[in-house]
């Protein structure tokens, strides 16, 4: 008696757990799209057209994305992933093929529909023909940073819209409405960035790197000089005193570093220039774990309004 309770309690739970299984949605039952990304800026927009995909970043905005380890975890992650989407342009060099041959998946080799490469869908600003000897962390392919430039974002959303339809067919009607809904707001919030950053056309800026080049671009702001002596180098104490030299009869509006970056030289310059009159900005290069910065549109919200706060006049 007592199996046969036992047995007519297991028959029972099965038929629940089918009966619950039939009432979900079809694309509550179908496993989630596993999809891994190089940097927080391309794992913000794989949600935003992908809302119900996993995604795996590899790195975070306090993480210089050049220099990566590639950890167990990731190599994990990679090895499930029928998507990777990363950078390119050489951003990833150092890590990136290490992580695609650790994994094994042949799904995001180099060439294969699962691999998608940001840098390929735009034209990258500072290419070059060749590169001399010892002339830093130079990528010849062009600047790779393109994510902050608001036009050039959307174009790889166009992309990457159409090849999350290639790898999850099933969806492919799914990100066509939410992309075309994306690209709709995005525009909408491009157009009111331009207008409120109007007055910071022309305005002067010292940096650290090439990481805002793009932003730069995009808001017509003037990077006059770079904290660091060559690509990738860091900044010298001899470096820093020239570029003092270079701008102290005209300051730039701010010193800017990113949030990976050591904030040391740009607050020395900052503090020499006209006792603290161009403050030092640790700006959010990426999108950030929490916080304003958390989304892409937030992220271009906080960059910009710290510039323009630096550019009102004291």
């Amino acid at each position: 008696m007592v199996r046969t309770l036992s047995r007519y309690s297991r028959l029972f739970a099965l038929a629940l757990a089918l009966a619950l299984a039939a009432a979900l949605p079809a694309a509550a039952r179908a496993e989630a799209l596993q999809v891994f990304a190089c940097e927080p800026e391309w794992a913000a927009l794989v949600k935003a057209l992908a809302p119900g995909a996993q995604v795996t970043a590899a790195t975070h905005a306090r993480q210089d994305p050049h220099y990566i380890e590639a950890r167990p975890a990731l190599i994990s992650a990679l090895r499930r992933a029928r998507l990777a989407v990363c950078t390119g342009a050489s951003l990833e060099a150092g890590w990136l093929p290490m992580l695609q041959q650790r994994a094994g998946n042949a799904a995001v080799r180099d060439g294969q529909p699962g691999m998608f490469y940001a840098a390929r869908q735009v034209e990258l600003i500072d290419q070059r023909d060749r590169i001399g000897f010892n002339e830093g962390d130079v990528h010849p392919e062009g600047n790779p940073h393109l994510h902050l430039d608001p036009d050039r974002l959307a174009q790889v959303a166009r992309a990457l819209s159409q090849r999350l339809a290639q790898v999850d067919p099933a969806g492919a009607a799914g990100y066509q409405e939410r992309h075309t809904a994306w690209q709709a707001e995005w525009a909408r919030r491009g157009a009111d960035w331009r207008q409120r950053a109007a007055p910071l056309k022309g305005q002067r800026v010292v940096a650290q790197h090439s990481t805002f080049a793009y932003l730069w671009r995009w808001l017509g702001v003037r990077q006059v000089a770079d904290l660091e002596p060559k690509p990738g180098v860091p900044p010298t104490p001899a470096h820093l005193q020239a570029v003092l030299a270079q701008v102290l009869a005209q300051p730039p509006i701010a010193t800017v570093h990113a949030l990976y970056q050591d904030g040391r030289p740009s607050a020395w310059l900052a503090q020499q220039l006209c006792e603290g009159r161009a403050p030092a900005l640790a700006l959010p290069s990426t999108v950030t774990d929490d916080g304003p910065a958390s989304t892409l549109e937030g992220l271009f919200e906080q960059d910009i309004a710290a510039l323009l706060k630096a550019a009102a006049p004291r």
